[in-house]
């Protein structure tokens, strides 16, 4: 906080880390999925950085800095949801043809069927949705009401259909060894970072 209360008094600093002093990394947090990102806490204890690190140039403009880049954050999420979707379904078709029970194939089972080709529909929803946003974004007129409908919808649907391929590889579904086992617990941070996906409803809403 550089100046008065609210929004107008953040500024953006720029730290150069190495070496400074009160800048400490904690440790290594443990989460339920992304075990490949090194996710740690920071200290910043009466750490100084030089007024020529001020990001932009003038002081105030942290809200605007952030604000500015959230449809992009947005979308970028959305996008790796889509992927996500279509991987899992991919690899759970694959599964459906080469497990047999009974006798046969699971994907000869109406069940098994119905359930994939509902989400590979809902997956190709996804992608039109945020191939939509991707336009948009590439023409510069992605609003913060259509992102934030990228992201909560394309992200719910990534754990919901994610959850549903598990279920047809059954037990071996719940085998870090298989990639649809990490794939459902990588997904579910998706509803929460970049803004949750209850934020991301009240954001659309309040442009209703």
């Amino acid at each position: 906080r550089t100046g008065e209360e609210g929004g107008k008094g953040l500024s953006l600093l720029v730290a150069e880390t190495d070496g400074l002093a009160g800048f400490e990394r904690g440790r290594v947090l443990e989460k339920i999925g992304m075990p490949g990102q090194d996710t740690r806490e920071l200290f910043f204890t009466d750490m100084r950085v030089p007024r020529a690190n001020l990001l932009g140039g003038e002081e105030g403009q942290a809200f605007v800095q952030l604000m500015e880049q959230l449809p992009q954050e947005r979308l970028i999420i959305a996008v790796a949801a889509a992927k996500g979707t279509e991987v899992a379904v991919q690899q759970t078709v694959e599964y459906a043809k080469e497990r047999k029970a009974f006798g046969r194939e699971l994907l000869k089972f109406q069940n098994t069927r119905f359930v994939l080709a509902e989400c590979a529909t809902e997956a190709r929803a996804v992608r039109t949705l945020v191939d939509h946003c991707i336009q948009q974004h590439l023409a510069g007129g992605l609003d913060a009401a259509t992102a934030s409908m990228a992201k909560w919808y394309a992200t719910d649907k990534q754990c919901e259909v994610i959850d549903r391929c598990l279920q047809i590889f059954g037990g071996y579904g719940y085998m870090l060894e298989y990639p649809i086992a990490r794939a459902y617990a990588a997904a579910r941070v998706q509803k929460i970072y970049g803004g949750t996906n209850e934020i991301m409803k009240e954001l659309i809403a309040r442009t209703l």
